[in-house]
């Protein structure tokens, strides 16, 4: 006996699959209008399964590749910084998000990545990487970084010698009197002046002057030593640490620089500028004292230079 009810019409394919099919259009449709690249690959043999088509304006079609033959270049396997390892847990299930950054080998440019372990419809581990291009973001970046740099440097020197200014002069000094300390190592401080400097900026102008202290600034960069550390302490001011040094090596320096300075002359039209200077120093040999206490003893013997003529080197015995 028959049964009443027609037999089902015959389609060619399994219930739920055109469903299936449209949906995955759709899902497709949809990575393929994301600005930003997003693939996904096997964990296991890296095939490249899916691409989608802002991804494929860079790296072209997928089919039948691996992800590190694709997305990287110069790969003769998978990326030694693969994020695989990052998502999974330790009972090797999907773990959370894991966000990083790389540039890319193949095209140069910057990504913050987004990657994230699934278990695919057939039941395959896949990474799953949302990767935006943040080239942009990263020059800003490496733009501010450097001006920052420079913004430091700068608030280190001393604008118009060169030489350390009084912040870094003082900075760089306590770490060179600390190590001192630390090995119980001989240390110098110079301190000098020039003689007569309100004269020259009074006669002939402020602009001879600035010549002048620049002069001596090379001067002072042509006697010291890359370990020494000089700056400008202000005005016509000066000042030198000389990490193991001892006073007599402490005394030829200062006695070489001063005359350096006398030896210096500056034309400013028919008139010869020359100017000269007065030191005084202090060593520690045991770097026990500080760098205040130092700069006292030198600049007490600066000032006795002074009083005793100019022109000359004075020191704590």
């Amino acid at each position: 006996m028959h049964s009443s009810e027609s037999p089902p019409e015959e389609t060619g394919r399994e219930p739920g699959t055109a469903c299936d099919c449209s949906r995955a259009a759709g899902f497709e449709v949809i990575l393929d209008s994301i600005d930003a690249i997003v693939y996904v690959a096997d964990m296991h043999t890296y095939d490249l399964l899916f691409l989608n088509s802002y991804g494929r304006q860079y790296y072209g079609n997928p089919e039948g590749m691996k992800c590190w033959q694709v997305m990287q270049a110069g790969q003769s396997g998978p990326c030694d910084f693969c994020s695989n390892p990052y998502l999974l847990d330790g009972n090797g299930e999907p773990a959370g998000v894991y966000v990083w950054e790389i540039c890319n080998t193949r095209t140069g440019r910057w990504y913050e990545c987004r990657d994230r372990a699934r278990h695919w419809a057939d039941g395959r581990l896949v990474r799953i990487e949302i990767a935006t291009d943040i080239t942009e973001r990263k020059r800003i970046e490496a733009e501010l970084a450097e001006a920052k740099h420079q913004a430091e440097a700068l608030a280190q020197i001393d604008e118009l010698t060169g030489l350390n200014n009084r912040r870094a002069f003082f900075q760089l000094g306590l770490q060179a009197f600390r190590q001192a300390a630390r090995a119980a190592s001989p240390i110098a401080v110079i301190m000098f002046d020039l003689d007569h400097f309100k004269q020259i900026n009074d006669v002939h102008g402020h602009l001879v002057g600035d010549k002048v202290l620049v002069a001596v600034a090379d001067s002072v960069r042509a006697q010291v030593r890359e370990a020494d550390i000089a700056g400008r302490l202000g005005g016509e001011e000066f000042a030198l640490i000389l990490p193991e040094t001892s006073l007599p090596e402490a005394l030829t320096v200062a006695e070489r620089l001063r005359g350096a300075i006398a030896a210096t002359s500056l034309a400013h039209g028919a008139v010869v500028i020359r100017c000269t200077s007065s030191f005084g120093v202090a060593v520690c040999e045991d770097g026990s004292l500080d760098l205040e206490h130092m700069l006292s003893l030198a600049d007490a013997e600066l000032y006795k230079a002074k009083r005793n003529g100019r022109n000359r080197v004075e020191h704590t015995c």
